[in-house]
């Protein structure tokens, strides 16, 4: 390469790709790079849950809001046994002398035997099959998403922490940065795409997205995982045995702000991701949109994801105070809802388009100020006890929440259609503006346990420093 052009892209390559910068001397970004595609293939296989799927089976399908809402809520309401998966992973005595290669294959086999056997539950469930048994598709249907659902967790967990591994102590908060923004270009290249091959949709071409979505993360993740992870033999000796949990999470909670804090957390995770399960269907049964249509909100919302980590940044560089943009995320999702239930009355699919991109935007701006605060509680030794905590309370607050979408929508529907609320409410807009509705007030309530935690943040102890770099280094999916 000439010199001059080898300049070049040495000012620029930064600048375009973020946080190429992540890259070192043992971790070239090359390896960096095909690392992280195991976060592309958590990101398409979210997309595929969470965007197309939950939308065919209560559109196309005719399946209870609240038995979607419980299948897509199993594998979140999975994820605060991330914790319990790493301190294996970490104690992982391997005859290959391997720790994090086995727990990630595991998680591998996982996603794969979940969307295996998701084609079969749909073919069941579409009535394909004619065995008149359709308890059973939805007992498979459950299934497969349990077990996607536990190999995301399962491989992003060792995912994450083998590239902890690989990285220096100076470039790991760095590192996992750019994992996490892997993620979202997964989740957005996932939506885009199935949106692409679902344009003219049929069941048939349903079940070959979802087949070939396995046979991409088997191919994706051994490429990522290949020759990766050095093998060593002191890996099969025992470790001291590790603390007691009690007493260090009783010091933990016992922190000034400490249960105002994970309140606010998932009081505000809720509030994001309850609408989550009737996003797609809201689109399809209310705006007329397309299954190609509706599949693609999923990478929209994960645009404003991405916008947000960016900025937020940028902020927090400059040494903004972590909550203050947690709350500017949640005031941002106010008027986003209220565009998405506004556009039902216009009739206006960009209005809800452009709300669903800045409930992406809100929501990526709440969970990368949540986090950052939670890194700078009181007390080094709280540090994990908080981040894990934190992964957990939101975790559980996104599952729930699913469900009691799915759940309300399901009920407020049944009360409007039956005339009990009145005729101007007998409408099926009502069930899911119930949603969305409840979702705003559960912002503000948000905003009301924020609040003192914003008023006794003093400038000298914000977390980030003006001319610092800033990384998330433990920000789970």
């Amino acid at each position: 390469m000439p010199p001059a052009l080898e300049a070049l892209a040495r000012a620029w390559v930064p600048r375009l790709l973020p946080f190429a910068d992540a890259a070192s001397a043992d971790l070239p970004l090359a390896r960096l790079l095909r690392l992280s595609l195991f976060q592309v293939s958590v990101g398409m296989a979210a997309a595929l849950m969470v965007g197309t799927l939950n939308r065919v089976m209560i559109v196309e399908l005719h399946m209870a809001a609240w038995l979607v809402a419980l299948m897509v809520a199993l594998p979140l309401l999975a994820a605060p046994f991330r914790a319990f998966i790493g301190f294996r992973s970490d104690h992982h005595a391997s005859v290959l002398g391997w720790k994090r290669v086995p727990y990630l294959w595991v998680g591998t086999l996982l996603q794969f035997g979940g969307l295996a056997i998701m084609p079969f539950a749909l073919l069941v469930l579409t009535g394909d099959g004619q065995l008149g048994m359709a308890w059973l598709g939805h007992l498979a249907a459950g299934l497969a998403f349990l077990l996607v659902g536990a190999g995301l967790q399962t491989t992003q967990t060792a995912g994450l922490a083998l590239a902890t591994d690989l990285s220096s102590e100076e470039a790991r908060p760095r590192v996992v940065a750019l994992m996490y923004v892997m993620l979202l270009v997964g989740m957005v290249a996932g939506g885009f795409v199935a949106s692409a091959l679902l344009a003219d949709f049929s069941d048939k071409k349903l079940v070959q997205v979802v087949q070939g979505a396995a046979l991409l993360t088997v191919f994706l993740n051994l490429f990522a995982a290949w020759k990766q992870e050095p093998r060593s033999k002191t890996r099969r000796l025992k470790t001291d045995p590790l603390p007691a949990f009690g007493p260090q999470w009783r010091a933990f909670i016992a922190q000034p702000n400490a249960r105002r804090f994970l309140w606010a957390t998932g009081l505000g995770t809720a509030a994001f991701n309850m609408q989550d399960i009737v996003l797609e269907p809201y689109g399809g049964e209310i705006l007329g949109l397309s299954v190609s249509a509706t599949s693609a909100l999923t990478a929209v919302m994960a645009c404003g994801a991405l916008l947000a980590f960016a900025l937020s940044a940028r902020f927090l560089m400059r040494g903004a105070d972590p909550i203050r943009v947690a709350a500017l995320g949640a005031l941002i999702g106010l008027p986003a809802f209220s565009a998405v239930i506004f556009a039902a009355p216009a009739e206006a699919p960009w209005m809800f388009r452009t709300g669903t991109f800045f409930i992406g935007f809100g929501s990526g701006l709440f969970a990368v100020g949540t986090l950052t605060a939670a890194m700078g509680l009181e007390g080094k030794s709280h540090i994990g006890m908080a981040l894990g905590a934190w992964g957990a309370v939101q975790a559980s607050a996104a599952g729930l929440a699913v469900l009691t979408g799915g759940a309300l929508r399901d009920a407020a529907d049944h009360l409007a259609m039956s005339g009990w609320l009145g005729p101007v409410l007998q409408t099926p807009v009502t069930g899911y503006g119930t949603v969305y509705h409840l979702e705003m007030l559960m912002l503000f309530a948000a905003l009301v346990a924020i609040g003192p935690l914003v008023r006794r943040q003093s400038p000298q102890r914000a977390v980030t420093r003006p001319g610092t770099r800033f990384g998330l280094a433990d920000l789970p999916g």
